[in-house]
């Protein structure tokens, strides 16, 4: 691995239990485990880092690597761009989710109570290593996770990805993902595409009550996206069909969660991060996947029980 990273004295691996994956490195290393699950993205899990950082004394001529996955990636990405404003940082992403999109970019962050990603920092990292070998071994839903972003993707330039070997349909998310990256960094507009399906994803998530899996929340997402582009005249019928038929394709779900409250997810939705204009939401058009801020709460409202 060192042959294609910088040379350093020290390597701060960020990883957590059971993952299994050694990283060679010419300098001394140490390992530094987070919390399992989404647990782990909270300010408290930096804090921790960067504290065992200092009393090891890594340096800003150091390295971070980040093993594991979209949890790993977050974590270990902000800790990096926090600890000394910045150390650099690698990633070795061993899950679907974080092969095709949460390594990818340099989005890092945690949650707080009032919602998913809210404090975090764009941090590059040097490189990212994606092995498809090290997917062979992960549970059905955790590969459910990566399927949600990848049926995403289809809406975003892949096209026919469906049809392709895993290796092929890794390496085009990746290249879908860094085309947008590369034209917006800082998600001043474009960027924001990544989000499609992800407005209302986050709301389920961000409740906490439901047993649903990103990629899932994610999957419902789009199917929920298509359906409120249709009632505003962006998209036709055949276009929402479309949205299914890909969900279907991975096997996802695209219904709601039984019992969900309507008020909370609007509630949730309205304090997506993307917001500046009322209720905003990536959405299908004529032009394409764009934002579209301003959404009628009513009409966003009405469109949940499309998803049910």
């Amino acid at each position: 691995m060192l042959t294609v990273l910088p040379p350093v004295s020290r390597v701060a691996i960020v990883t957590q239990k059971g993952i299994g994956v050694e990283v060679e490195t010419a300098g001394e290393q140490r390992v530094f485990t987070i919390p399992d699950g989404e647990s782990a993205k909270t300010l408290a899990t930096i804090e921790d880092l960067c504290s065992g950082f200092s009393s090891w004394g890594l340096t800003r001529g150091d390295m971070v690597i980040g093993i594991g996955g979209g949890v790993v990636t977050d974590v270990a990405g902000f800790a990096a761009a926090s600890y000394h404003r910045g150390v650099p940082v690698a990633h070795v992403a061993t899950t679907l989710l974080a092969q095709i999109d949460a390594a990818i970019g340099g989005k890092t962050g945690v949650n707080l109570p009032q919602g998913k990603n809210l404090v975090g920092a764009f941090w590059q990292p040097t490189a990212v290593f994606c092995d498809t070998d090290t997917l062979t071994t992960l549970p059905e839903r955790e590969m459910n996770c990566g399927r949600g972003e990848m049926a995403k993707y289809h809406f975003l330039g892949g096209d026919g990805m469906e049809s392709l070997d895993l290796d092929e349909q890794v390496a085009r998310c990746v290249e879908i993902k860094a085309e947008v990256v590369a034209a917006d960094e800082r998600e001043a507009g474009r960027r924001m595409v990544l989000n499609y399906g992800h407005t209302l994803a986050h709301a389920i998530e961000t409740t906490g009550r439901y047993d649903m899996r990103h990629g899932e929340a994610v999957a419902v997402g789009l199917v929920y996206a298509a359906e409120l582009a249709a009632a505003m005249g962006r998209i036709d019928i055949d276009r929402v069909d479309e949205h299914r038929r890909i969900v279907d394709h991975y096997d996802l779900p695209r219904a709601l969660p039984a019992g969900v409250d309507d008020d909370e997810l609007l509630a949730a939705m309205g304090r997506d991060k993307k917001a500046f204009d009322g209720l905003t939401f990536v959405l299908d058009g004529p032009d394409g996947v764009e934002p579209v801020h301003g959404v009628d709460p009513d009409l966003a409202r009405n469109t949940l029980d499309r998803v049910r």
